[in-house]
């Protein structure tokens, strides 16, 4: 039997409950495949913080980086803000790791209702290649003069040519294994130096897949299309901001957060990679055994498909896709059902 490394986050909120259910399903699946996920937990995340200061302890990164991969469930606290968070673990973890292509696929399952009229299973199935280690997300700037009235903020945006191509030809690699079409999001209208240079780099990498056709939409102008005509897109690409906004917009006309998995590769296993779903922790709804477990699960998909291989994380997702459409079986609120998490965890099970 073929066993892996893998570090557990738990993290905040819902993290927890979702993180456990999915995992379940995994363990589930490896008995019935032969393999084992060696787990290691650590409880970092905003209730450390508040304890010690800290989202991670200062070797966190050294923990981590002899695990085959990492696994998280939610991070974000009301008590807290979310630059703090962010920039506490996830941002020091994906920058560290150079965890640089950042993959969101959001399909319309059957059975799941989309908030747009008119669409249905399988109407929409796109992925987006979001930049994930520069960007607008590089913490470069500061703040001068605080508390007086000329006080001034400034943050700069870094794109590197290597960091750039990079992800736009991993975006090129999918769409010539997918439908042959690529969507480019930018605002070079608006910011002439960076994005103009991104759309430079997409023709210099489009030279090398002839057989991929390449629309350039403004990010205003694709977050419209993503509402009004989002079957038009099947694999996009954008920068670090653009790319976090517009998957929250593919992830609610898709039918729900709740369903949305994310991978932080590194594509080159020079360091692990960390898959978390798309949605947040969900303070809201803690301890009511209501959270949607299915965007962990996907999130687990994406794993398996990373680290064992083989057709198991296949196998997962036809098992999430029967469960969705069958009507008699349990749903989460989210998705229109009254079920709890761990109903549809066992249903899943089951099924599997």
């Amino acid at each position: 039997m073929d066993t892996y490394d893998v570090a557990i986050i738990p993290g905040d909120g819902i993290g927890p409950a979702v993180t456990e259910a999915a995992l379940s399903v995994l363990d589930h699946l490896g008995e019935t495949h032969g393999f084992a996920l060696e787990r290691t937990t650590y409880d970092w995340g905003t209730e450390r913080y508040l304890e010690t200061g800290s989202m991670m302890p200062d070797d966190g990164l050294e923990k981590l980086e002899s695990t085959d991969a990492i696994f998280l469930g939610a991070v974000g606290h009301p008590e807290v803000p979310d630059h703090v968070t962010l920039n506490g673990l996830l941002l020091p973890i994906r920058k560290g790791f150079d965890q640089y292509v950042c993959k969101r696929p959001n399909v319309l399952y059957e059975g799941i209702d989309s908030p747009l009229r008119g669409y249905s299973n399988g109407d929409i199935d796109l992925v987006v290649y979001r930049e994930n280690t520069e960007g607008e997300y590089a913490n470069i700037g500061g703040r001068e003069h605080r508390g007086f009235d000329h006080e001034v903020a400034v943050q700069s945006s870094v794109f590197t040519r290597s960091g750039t191509e990079r992800i736009v030809r991993r975006a090129f690699e999918a769409a010539d294994r997918r439908d042959g079409q690529l969507t480019s999001i930018t605002k070079s209208n608006a910011q002439a130096h960076s994005m103009v240079f991104w759309d430079d780099v997409v023709d210099e990498v489009s030279e090398e897949f002839s057989d991929v056709s390449v629309d350039r939409l403004l990010v205003d102008r694709a977050s419209m299309d993503l509402v009004r005509r989002p079957e038009s897109f099947d694999v996009l690409v954008a920068s670090n901001l653009f790319g976090d906004i517009i998957t929250d917009i593919a992830g609610i006309v898709t039918g729900s957060l709740g369903l949305a998995p994310s991978g932080n590769i590194n594509p080159d296993g020079a360091y692990p990679s960390m898959y978390e779903p798309v949605h947040g922790s969900a303070y809201d709804i803690v301890g009511e055994n209501c959270a949607n477990p299915l965007a962990s699960v996907l999130t687990g998909a994406m794993l398996l498909d990373d680290l064992v291989g083989g057709t198991v994380g296949e196998t997962l997702r036809e098992g999430v896709e029967s469960l969705l459409a069958d009507p008699n079986a349990p749903k989460t609120p989210d998705l229109g059902g009254s079920a709890s998490t761990d109903a549809v965890v066992a249903a899943l099970i089951d099924r599997l």
